[in-house]
This record gives structure tokens, C-alpha cells and sequence, in this order.
């Protein structure tokens, strides 16, 4: 997934913002027309230049989470090695796992 995504950065370069939707956490991907019912609360929406960046975080808060869903949806996160995706992205160059949360609702 990574490698896929460095060709569409290489491509576009400085043109894309990225934008996560932390939103109907469910187990299943986006993709799955048949998804499981969300199994946490939402947790909000974060953005980035930085990819790498922003699915750290993404991670982080799952991982932070108190809500009672929160073992299930990292069952499968951890089951199919997502930490890894974000690890490789780094170090191929797509971005970096540093960073800093600014919650524009406080600002």
C-alpha cells in the first residue's frame, strides 16, 4: 500500500492535502460493500501534509481510546499489520511518524 501511494505522491508532489475521516470505525475497509456495523464512537476528523503523519495519529487515538470497541477494531488493525504500513511509509521516504495534534475546537 505504501509503495502504491508513493507513486500517486511522486506524481501530484506538494498538490495534496490529506484528509482522515475517523468516522463509523468498523473492522472492515471502506472498500467492503457489506461492512460490519461500527464498533467504536466516532473520534473526529484530522488532516495533514504529511500521510505518514496522519496515520500515526490515527493509530495513536485508536490506541488511546477508552471506548469499549476500541480491542476489537485493533484486533484487526493489528492482525493485518497496519503499524507496519505506517513504519514502511516512513522509511521509504513518504512522510514521517512525528507530530503534533492541534485540535482546532480548543483554538
Amino acid at each position: 500500500m505504501a509503495e502504491a501511494d508513493k507513486t500517486i505522491m511522486e506524481h501530484f508532489k506538494d498538490n495534496i492535502v490529506y484528509i482522515n475521516c475517523m468516522v463509523n470505525l468498523s473492522i472492515d475497509c471502506d472498500c467492503d460493500s457489506h461492512p460490519e456495523a461500527p464498533c467504536m464512537k466516532d473520534i473526529g476528523i484530522l488532516s495533514s501534509l504529511d500521510p505518514v503523519a496522519l496515520d500515526k495519529a490515527c493509530l495513536d487515538l485508536v490506541y488511546a481510546s477508552s471506548d469499549p470497541g476500541r480491542d476489537h477494531l485493533l484486533e484487526r488493525i493489528e492482525s493485518r499489520h497496519g503499524g507496519h504500513t505506517v513504519d514502511y511509509a516512513e522509511k521509504i521516504g513518504l512522510g514521517s511518524t512525528d507530530y503534533e495534534l492541534i485540535d482546532v475546537d480548543k483554538e
